[in-house]
């Protein structure tokens, strides 16, 4: 019974009404604590999850100020994923996606910050989004909507220490990237992100998935689409690990229908553009250009406002505007080596 623990999927149940008929609920309440959903098992920060909460990564993922992540998707009972071509899987409703996050400290430890869900409603077949912010003594996180700016002082991927304000964001800046067409919507478990073999692990991810259940109508995963692993120098050119690293970071907006579809540039691993952004000119001008003409001068990122944004921190300037307060110092040196080893015109 993967879902029988789940009390949140209980309120979605039809209820009997006094002459015995069955009357479907409201929209869905998201429940006040996260261990209000029976998610986890033992000691909730160790986010050791039950039967039916499957964990999961991405082949690349969001940069959030060198977070440490954790991945679980939730199926309601008896449900799989379905794929039916590139994109997202349809998630059957009563789906939830949970991310949380955390940061490691100056004693290696992993310190909790916020839980964050998406949940697919029954109701009306949409996704709702909301925040959980961890306790001070790291035993409960609860129902967030404000954001809150927290000061955190973190190690980075190098073991650099780094202080900052971590951004926690409001409800409202989860939709603006989360929205597509008015719609808001999941964005990083795509299949193509889903598509890669997991650190530690033998078996493809998604290979896994389909030998659990999880899954139907999945092709060869040949037939199936595959975003580059960015840190994968080995086995990937610099071309492709900057694409996937911009559909990651950058596409949730700059992308048809995305928060950012004025722009007209458009960095999603698709894009019909083949080196998206090549001397085209901002739609606006302004102090968050530095002056800068094109999005992206081939063989010189020192020009590239795509470069020069993305080793911002400064309010205007900063892209992405959200989900990170530092530089990603890995992801601005990569995009740097890709836009330089471009053929100057």
């Amino acid at each position: 019974m993967r879902m029988c623990y789940v009390m949140a999927v209980m309120l979605l149940a039809c209820i009997s009404c006094n002459n015995g008929a069955q009357q479907k609920k409201g929209p869905f309440q998201f429940l006040d604590r996260l261990s209000d959903y029976h998610f986890f098992e033992g000691d909730l920060k160790l986010l050791q999850p039950r039967k039916g909460v499957t964990s999961y990564e991405l082949a690349t993922p969001l940069f959030t100020d060198y977070a440490v992540k954790d991945r679980f998707i939730v199926l309601p009972e008896d449900s799989v994923l379905t794929y039916a071509g590139d994109g997202l899987p349809q998630f059957p409703d009563a789906t939830f996606i949970i991310k949380n996050f955390a940061y490691t400290d100056t004693l290696h430890q992993k310190v909790m910050i916020e839980t964050r869900l998406l949940y697919k409603d029954p109701y009306d077949h949409g996704w709702k989004v909301m925040n959980y912010l961890w306790n001070k003594e790291q035993t409960e996180a609860e129902r967030w909507l404000l954001g809150k700016r927290i000061p955190i002082t973190l190690l980075d991927d190098n073991g650099e220490a780094h202080t900052t304000l971590y951004q926690m964001p409001n409800t409202n800046d989860c939709k603006r990237c989360h929205i597509n067409n008015s719609t808001l919507t999941p964005i990083g478990p795509k299949w193509r992100n889903l598509n890669f073999t997991r650190a530690g692990h033998s078996q493809n991810q998604l290979q896994a998935w389909a030998g659990m259940g999880l899954i139907k109508n999945l092709p060869d995963l040949k037939q199936v689409a595959a975003l580059p692993v960015w840190t994968d120098s080995v086995h990937h050119s610099v071309n492709d690990r900057a694409r996937a690293y911009l559909d990651v970071n950058c596409a949730h907006c700059h992308i048809r229908g995305g928060d950012a579809f004025n722009t007209g540039l458009f960095l999603d691993y698709e894009s019909t553009a083949k080196v998206p952004g090549v001397l085209k000119s901002p739609v606006s001008a302004g102090g968050g250009a530095g002056g800068l003409d094109y999005d992206v001068v081939p063989g010189d990122a020192a020009n590239s406002i795509l470069h020069y944004r993305m080793n911002s921190v400064e309010p205007g300037t900063a892209m992405p505007e959200l989900a990170r307060t530092l530089v990603h110092k890995e992801g601005v040196a990569l995009i740097a080596a890709w836009i330089n080893e471009m053929p100057k015109r």
